[in-house]
């Protein structure tokens, strides 16, 4: 009884005994993230102001990870994470083991272990000193994966048939970010059951998926569309600079065609040395454009040509940026 209390202390906000010693044991990142997420979150409960470190147990100094552990002279609260520990060396795994049987006054130890690697016995350790563990192994069986879809189509609020499980894991695979953002955009994007038809509903067309239907959908103002298919076309693969090119394209395009006052298509599609049907469709696209707004979007698409040549840190973030700048300029 007298070791449990060393890695508890009262929670004033719940009036409960807080764990303050966790194993959280896996490898799968997703899991490891919300189990990581979720012991801050309650050990915050506590106090607010509670200071959170996240340190590679390898990566760190004896006295660099001495110091970490060690009790503060004002006994602030403190969350240290300690990622990586597998891979910690003999003299960082002897001082995380001395404090986690002795935790000083506000400290919560968080170590995240994949459960091999050189310091595996470890993991027994901090079972016997009492730890909470936290599952977080990598999920492959089939069985398992279906629990796991269910279970967050579930918790958020809906309620999912048998067979649309199924379908979704032939849909997405097996990847658990995968799943859990399908899971979370269906249950947004679906009213009513979720069952095996809205689940070919939301994934119709994926494979199709190109730059072109990105760029189409943004220079027409449809907010909802083109992210959806921007998101499709991301998790496909199709290369930024592809999604680049096919906006700039669209907006050069109705600029041409804008800029050209009309008249016949196949006479336009001479001059612009563009085939008809490209020019109609710019035609029609550009009634909802001004030339103001024109010359903005084509300032964004000369921006985003840059951005994923090199200039920019995120390419996703970058493309999605310049999609929506696009969409919010039609029609102003």
């Amino acid at each position: 009884m007298a070791r449990a209390a060393q890695h508890t202390a009262q929670d004033p906000a719940s009036g409960t005994e807080q764990q303050r010693l966790h194993l959280v044991l896996g490898d799968e990142e997703l899991l490891v993230d919300r189990a990581v997420e979720g012991i801050v979150t309650h050990a915050r409960l506590a106090d607010p102001a509670a200071d959170v470190q996240k340190v590679r147990a390898g990566a760190v100094s004896g006295p660099e990870l001495a110091e970490m552990l060690s009790p503060s002279l004002f006994a602030e609260a403190r969350i240290l994470v300690l990622e990586a520990a597998q891979e910690a060396g003999k003299d960082a795994v002897a001082l995380i083991l001395s404090a986690a049987t002795d935790l000083p006054e506000g400290v919560v130890l968080v170590v995240v272990h994949a459960g091999g690697g050189r310091s595996k016995a470890m993991v027994d350790t901090l079972r016997k000193a009492g730890a909470q563990v936290h599952a977080a192994a990598k999920i492959t069986r089939a069985a398992e994966l279906a629990d796991f879809v269910r279970a967050e189509l579930r918790g958020a609020g809906a309620k999912p048939t048998a067979d649309a499980v199924t379908a979704l894991l032939e849909a997405v695979g097996s990847d658990l970010r995968e799943l859990s953002a399908a899971c979370s955009q269906l249950v947004a994007d679906t009213a009513g059951p979720i069952d095996v038809a809205a689940v070919h509903r939301y994934h119709r067309g994926r494979a199709e998926v190109t730059g072109f239907d990105v760029a189409e959908k943004a220079v027409a103002g449809n907010r909802a569309a083109a992210l959806e298919s921007l998101r499709w076309a991301t998790q496909l693969g199709v290369p930024h600079v592809l999604l680049a090119d096919a906006l700039a394209d669209a907006v050069r395009t109705i600029a041409r065609v804008s800029a050209s006052a009309g008249g016949d298509p196949f006479r336009l599609a001479g001059q612009l040395g563009m085939p008809p049907w490209k020019v109609k469709k710019a035609v029609a696209q550009s009634r909802g454009w001004s030339a103001q707004a024109l010359g903005e979007a084509l300032q964004v698409v000369a921006r985003l040509n840059a951005d994923v040549k090199g200039a920019a840190a995120d390419n996703d973030y970058a493309v999605e940026r310049a999609v929506l700048a696009v969409v919010e300029l039609h029609r102003r």
